[in-house]
């Protein structure tokens, strides 16, 4: 009976740790339309993600030496669902979003006539000094962010 119990406690730290990466991913992924207290309990849950996940981490890799046995598939399974459960505790340091949405520090220009966008595009136009610059709100939302000088002075297009 307590082995069955050592089991649940495995099974729901495993979940637990999928959860703190799972959930945020799933509520802040872009193109999809948030509701402010889902993304407020996303942005709360990646806030805790790290302790929590590394804490039913822990307590997978104990439950897995008190489960381990005869049983060589018993064995198996513990100790993948213990790794797993580190291997989620560690992705809950990552911002998949920096590794997705790539900045563009050195952005090449067209003149408008020439330039490769729809008539009802929108674009992120900046002038300084004179001196113009549009950013397609197409290319900024899959980058997020532009590098740029204009005139001499940095400037950061962003959407």
């Amino acid at each position: 009976m307590i082995r069955r119990w050592l089991w649940v406690l495995w099974a729901l730290c495993l979940l637990s740790a999928f959860a703190c990466v799972a959930y945020p991913l799933y509520v802040i992924r872009p193109f999809r339309a948030q509701g402010a207290q889902e993304l407020q309990l996303a942005l709360a849950v990646t806030r805790l993600a790290f302790p929590v996940a590394a804490t039913c981490a822990a307590a997978a890799v104990l439950f897995c030496v008190l489960l381990w046995g005869p049983k060589r598939s018993a064995r198996i399974v513990a100790g993948l669902g213990a790794l797993l459960a580190c291997a989620f505790a560690a992705l809950t340091r990552v911002n998949v979003y920096e590794i997705m949405f790539h900045r563009i520090d050195a952005p090449a220009f067209t003149a408008a006539s020439d330039a490769k966008v729809d008539s009802d595009d929108m674009v992120l136009a900046v002038r300084v000094d004179g001196v113009a610059r549009a950013y397609p709100v197409r290319t900024l939302t899959y980058h997020h962010i532009v590098n740029d000088r204009l005139n001499g002075a940095a400037l950061a297009a962003t959407y």
